[in-house]
């Protein structure tokens, strides 16, 4: 196992506790989805899979090390992180951002040499911002910018990759790319953790499932047997129907419509249109 996680707890300084008694493991080429509902603690848990928060309680091993004894630098030779967001003024251009993601591997003083640039040439490629690489970061649109984060994480050249909600500013074409990348890059031997809202990026690229409600993990396991209808609506509280679709080959999630959402005309028929009536204001 590449990562591997043991009875894992976080609290904030004089807060109550965000999360306890996580246990899980990552092997190579394995993706791991993040479910549960806004608050519930998932991106709290990949900060400390980061190391940029302390657990509290049990330890993070990572290739057999303790992550809190290793330097930073260290860990960042492995582990790529895309946060939600991230806000930066300077106008770098996209091409040096993503070249930021080689600083681990230069000493002090050093410059990025040929194959740095090769190397972010590649992965600005790969994620699809090629003609975007001469913009300033501080003028393209935040779903690029999510994409030009992914690419520089990805020029570290870690062994894990840790996404939060990595297409939660992508429009539904670049949400099936990156999810589409996340596959191809586990295909080559990359490990994956991300966070998402959408059961059915479970279905559509991982290998392993956790649903984290109440501090925890309610369910853990492949998807099939974790998003299930049953365990959607104890964690978001909506009816959901789980079908397997023989077009798309996978299952996919359906939520049930409110009762307070519009309601579809029936079939063929379209909504009666009553003209509005002007009347003389008399003058």
């Amino acid at each position: 196992m590449i990562l591997e996680i043991c009875d894992a707890g976080f609290a904030y300084p004089g807060g109550t506790s965000v999360f306890s008694g996580i246990s899980f493991s990552l092997a190579d080429r394995e993706v791991l989805c993040i479910l549960g509902p806004n608050g519930i603690g998932k991106s709290t848990l990949i900060r400390c899979l980061a190391n940029l928060y302390r657990l509290c309680s049990g330890s993070i091993r990572l290739l057999g090390k303790d992550i809190s004894g290793l330097q930073q630098v260290e860990i960042a030779k492995k582990i790529g992180y895309v946060p939600q967001a991230h806000e930066i003024v300077f106008p770098f251009t996209v091409r040096d951002f993503v070249l930021m993601g080689r600083a681990p591997h230069l000493s002090a003083f050093s410059t990025p040499g040929t194959d740095d640039y090769r190397l972010a040439e590649e992965k600005i490629r790969l994620v699809g911002i090629t003609q975007i690489a001469d913009k300033p970061v501080n003028e393209i649109s935040g779903g690029e910018f999510q994409l030009a984060m992914i690419a520089r994480a990805l020029t570290q050249e870690p062994a894990i990759l840790l996404l939060d909600e990595p297409t939660s500013h992508l429009d539904f074409g670049n949400q099936i790319r990156v999810l589409d990348i996340i596959d191809q890059l586990a295909q080559r031997g990359l490990s994956v953790i991300m966070s998402s809202h959408f059961p059915d990026h479970a279905f559509l690229a991982s290998n392993r499932v956790a649903i984290m409600q109440y501090g925890s993990f309610m369910a853990y396991g492949p998807a099939e047997e974790v998003v299930t209808e049953e365990n959607l609506m104890l964690t978001y509280g909506v009816n959901v129907s789980i079908a397997y679709s023989h077009d798309v080959e996978r299952h996919v999630c359906v939520p049930h419509r409110s009762d307070h959402c519009r309601r579809r005309c029936a079939p063929h028929t379209q909504p009666a249109i009553h003209p509005v009536v002007i009347t003389s204001s008399g003058r």
